[in-house]
């Protein structure tokens, strides 16, 4: 043992010895440092002076450093001078192997950071420090999922169900409320399925891609890697069946494909997929293996990210960050992901599930990245889900947050024990792949498109976008309206004829969605018949925007009680404030009890 510390304050020696103790360690992990003793392990980001025999390139970095694809990506958000900078030059491999007989394991390695995440004990970390190539010791961020997402048990393939085909191009199934909130299938109506755009996954693993919604895009799955456990395959290793479970829920909800059952945004793009969160019930999730993870994304050329995760504590006794820490420049993954997002990449990301507090934000990081597309979570109704995180963040001046809002409760999957079965799930989770999905349509739509022009395009255009606040951000997503102003269509989103269009799911329990279209503002009249022709509940009697508009029946009767099984008429009346246009429809439905 004695012979072995020589050995090694020898080559410490070589390094060259400099810098007064605990001078390169940062004040979270000198506080670490203090509850631990000298053999006990943490998790080290290693920050290196320089990029050692790279380093003359510093002035002239030649674009051939990263792929062609990502390269004209980068070109939509840089100048073609500054396309590649100093990040993007590799780290030096000879300092990384002279950090390897001080270290317990390296972990990742970050080109764009010049750092290394390493295992080692206090007093390897105190050697380390001692190097003259090392620039800075920081606490990698290990967190723990936050409890609040939850998954349904596996439900029944539903039956009998009349999709609206005369209207749509595509059968939804039961997925069609949660698109049809954000204004999907009229985009689907196209032809835009986001066709070429790169979509990256980020998640705990995928374990049912077998699943048969995955049957009609596993071949535009281009490339897989698992950052947790090192290898392609992004089934997790433990054989526990919720051990990859989160990332089938997630895909599913963006990409999944199986008509009359579920429908994601985007099935039509190719995807990269990437484990890297770790099911442990004690340290999930560690912010080194998605920094590794965006890094190699980029260099493949990913358009946009999806990723379900954001958290706030980790294990103690080790110090977590605060609400006080949200100001989108303090993390490691915060700052990677404004890093990713001057690449071009489009960067989206579940806003959390810590709820609503009145005095502060309540945000996970890297959802406090003012470059990041925070999603935050509503109901089927579009009210604000309840687990739902809020802003502002702690920047100077505050910034909004979350950005925008999808449906994040009850949300249609597809279940990760069962191929051919389904699930509900909820939380952030689900409503962070439904907006990414709509990213990617909007790419496709305007290829040319830089995240900033896809950030605006969705916060100008989202159902509060005139008055938008730290509980729903800028709203519920329109990607019509989105698209039109990406693409300068003035008003793309409205309707040029009134229409009221077939309910959805029909026969339906506990509820249906009715749709009807207003080319004009209208006072509108929505009621609810039985085959008697009584009165059984009115949904609308109000004045209403022009526009296309949604809403539900529960199968409750005006005094709130719920109605007998049997077939229900809705009749549509609107009359044009303007008194020149008028129209009437009707359509019928059966609840099953």
């Amino acid at each position: 043992m004695r012979l072995r510390l020589h050995a090694t304050l020898f080559l410490l020696l070589a390094l060259s010895l400099s810098a007064t103790a605990g001078e390169k360690i940062d004040a979270r992990l000198q506080t670490s440092l203090q509850l631990i003793s000298p053999t006990d392990e943490l998790l080290v980001w290693v920050f290196f002076t320089d990029k050692g025999s790279h380093e003359h390139l510093k002035a002239a970095v030649p674009q051939n450093v990263v792929s062609e694809r990502s390269l004209r990506r980068r070109l939509k958000a840089r100048p073609a001078e500054l396309a590649v900078d100093y990040t993007d030059l590799p780290v030096e491999q000879r300092y990384v192997e002279q950090l390897r007989p001080f270290v317990r394991r390296i972990r990742q390695i970050s080109k764009w950071f010049n750092a290394a995440s390493v295992v080692a004990t206090k007093a390897q970390i105190e050697q380390i420090e001692s190097s003259a190539r090392v620039r800075k010791l920081e606490l990698v961020t290990r967190f723990k999922r936050n409890s609040t997402e939850e998954q349904s048990a596996v439900v029944a393939k539903p039956t009998n169900i009349q999709h609206p085909a005369s209207i749509l191009s595509l059968d939804y199934g039961i997925s069609f409320g949660q698109l049809n909130q954000i204004n999907v299938p009229a985009i689907h109506n196209t032809g835009n399925y986001a066709q070429g755009v790169l979509v990256g996954v980020f998640d705990n693993g995928f374990r049912l891609l077998t699943h048969q919604a995955f049957d009609s895009i596993r071949s535009r799955i281009i490339r897989t890697y698992d950052f947790v456990d090192h290898k392609v395959s992004v089934v997790p290793n433990n054989p526990d069946p919720g051990f990859g479970a989160h990332g089938i829920l997630t895909f599913s909800a963006l990409a999944g494909y199986k008509p009359g059952q579920l429908i994601g945004p985007a099935f039509g793009a190719n995807f990269i997929l990437a484990r890297t969160e770790n099911d442990s019930s004690e340290t999930p999730v560690e912010e080194d293996n998605w920094l590794a993870a965006i890094e190699w994304a980029d260099s493949i050329g990913v358009d946009v990210t999806s990723t379900s995760l954001g958290y706030l504590t980790y294990d103690p006794p080790y110090p977590s960050w605060t609400w006080q820490n949200m100001n989108g420049n303090t993390t490691v993954i915060t700052r990677a992901c404004d890093m990713a997002v001057s690449k071009g990449i489009v960067v989206v990301n579940s806003a959390g599930n810590n709820g609503e507090n009145t005095s502060r934000n309540t945000l996970n990081a890297p959802a406090d990245g003012d470059s990041v597309l925070a999603i935050g979570a509503v109901n089927a109704d579009g009210t604000k889900a309840g687990f739902s995180s809020m802003g502002p963040t702690t920047s100077v001046p505050p910034r909004i947050k979350p950005d925008v809002m999808a449906q994040g409760s009850s949300v249609y999957c597809a279940s990760a024990t069962d191929p051919t079965g389904y699930t509900y799930a909820g939380g952030t989770s689900l409503s962070c792949p439904l907006a990414a999905g709509v990213v990617a349509l909007l790419l496709h739509a305007k290829p040319t498109a830089n995240p900033v022009e896809i950030a605006n395009a969705l916060r100008q255009t989202a159902s509060r976008s005139s008055s938008p606040d730290n509980y729903y951000g800028w709203g519920i997503i329109n990607a019509v309206a989105a698209r039109g102003t990406l693409l300068g269509v003035a008003r793309d989103d409205l309707p040029t004829t009134y229409a009221l269009m077939p309910s959805f799911p029909n026969p339906f329990n506990p509820k249906t969605t009715i749709t009807y279209n207003l080319p004009q503002s209208s006072i509108v009249s929505l009621k609810i018949f039985n085959l008697l022709g009584q009165e059984v509940r009115t949904l609308v009697n109000e004045a209403q925007a022009n526009g296309l508009k949604t809403t539900e029946w529960d199968a409750t009767n005006n005094a709130g009680n719920s109605v007998a099984s049997g077939t229900y008429i809705a009749r549509l009346f609107a009359q044009s404030t303007s008194g020149s246009e008028s129209f009437q429809s009707a359509i019928k439905f059966v609840y099953v009890r």
